[in-house]
């Protein structure tokens, strides 16, 4: 990564720094001795102020439920998410796939649920997407004519970066940085923005960024279509630290996993809290959930080392593939399968 170094340090100095602001709020030491702060990262995928008024309803009423001290950390890197949570200066959040695998590996991570969707649908899909009024399709991206300007994800992003990557550029031998005149990294938000208003000639995005314009802006929907859709990918997640107390852990899980179900008056409230934030109810879940997105990462591997021609890599890239496989296979058994959410980017196309 470009000035990776610069940029990590970066990132542990904003979260370093917000975590000094919320402690110099606390003004009850005694308090703060038996009930620590939790601070909980949401990446911020749209300006933070804005996703801070949609997360609020939901951050009080955790902390009414569970007791805990609990302090929002919003951030739109998902560098900064992961390292906040590996020097401890985070405790839980939202990850999406490929920044929470990154957590648990490297951040002391652990899964205890996942997200699904309003309706109850569990899965996403990776989209590249065009102006509405473009003749563009897939396959003539892949000519790699270095004539189009194009749009990928931030770097740890699943559906921005690691699926078009594994099922849709690397399969054909190709890859972004020599098939186009210029290759930007942007959010989700930011590239549908610069697809609609025709700055770049197509980009990457998922299903649900899709699914949420067309709730809240149609007028913008309608200027863009999608000409790609990927496998299913599994929803995101909510990680905390493994190292957590135990109690505190157990009253995170049962505020999510019954946060919205149930009857009544609270119940339909709680819903409402949820679905301004593009969530259904929350399910249970541990480490096995990446597994289809430790696959993609061997997929790719797999890939590449067939591109380049390397014997031995291909070797070692296709023995790790198997074992996952394996495992997958054993995951399977016991897991449903997923249902992707994609009604808006089929109405897109």
């Amino acid at each position: 990564m470009l000035k990776r170094k610069h940029f990590i340090l970066s990132a542990m100095a904003a979260v370093a720094g917000a975590g000094l602001l919320g402690l110099s709020s606390c003004s009850k030491p005694d308090e703060a001795a038996t009930n620590p702060e939790i601070a909980f990262s949401v990446l911020s995928v749209e300006k933070a102020q804005d996703l801070e008024k949609l997360w609020t309803p939901l951050f009080e009423d955790m902390r009414k439920e569970t007791g805990l001290n609990i302090r929002p950390f919003y951030s739109s890197n998902y560098t900064t998410l992961i390292e906040g949570m590996r020097f401890n200066q985070v405790q839980a959040g939202w990850f999406s796939n490929a920044a929470g695998l990154e957590a648990i590996r490297r951040a002391e991570g652990e899964v205890f649920a996942h997200s699904t969707y309003p309706d109850g649908v569990e899965g996403y899909t990776s989209v590249i997407i065009v102006p509405a009024k473009s003749t563009l399709t897939a396959e003539q991206l892949l000519t790699c004519d270095k004539t189009l300007n194009f749009g990928m994800g931030d770097v740890k992003s699943t559906s921005g970066t690691l699926a078009p990557l594994t099922y849709f550029f690397l399969p054909q031998g190709k890859e972004p940085n020599t098939c186009f005149k210029n290759v930007r990294s942007a959010s989700h938000q930011a590239n549908i923005e610069a697809v609609a208003a025709g700055v770049i000639d197509a980009a990457t995005n998922n299903s649900t960024a899709l699914w949420e314009l067309e709730e809240t802006n149609p007028e913008k929907f309608a200027r863009i279509k999608v000409i790609w859709n990927s496998p299913v990918l599994p929803n995101d997640v909510l990680i905390y630290r493994k190292d957590l107390d135990p109690a505190a852990k157990e009253k995170l899980r049962s505020f999510f996993l019954t946060y919205g179900t149930g009857e009544g008056a609270e119940a339909d409230r709680q819903r409402a809290v949820l679905r301004a934030l593009y969530f259904g109810n929350f399910k249970p879940d541990d480490n096995n959930h990446f597994i289809p997105v430790r696959l993609m990462e061997a997929t790719q591997a797999l890939q590449q080392a067939k591109n380049a021609g390397d014997v031995a890599a291909i070797d070692k890239a296709q023995a790790a593939y198997d074992a996952l496989k394996v495992e997958e296979a054993a995951y399977i058994k016991k897991a449903p399968p997923v249902q992707a959410k994609a009604d808006a980017s089929a109405s897109a196309q």
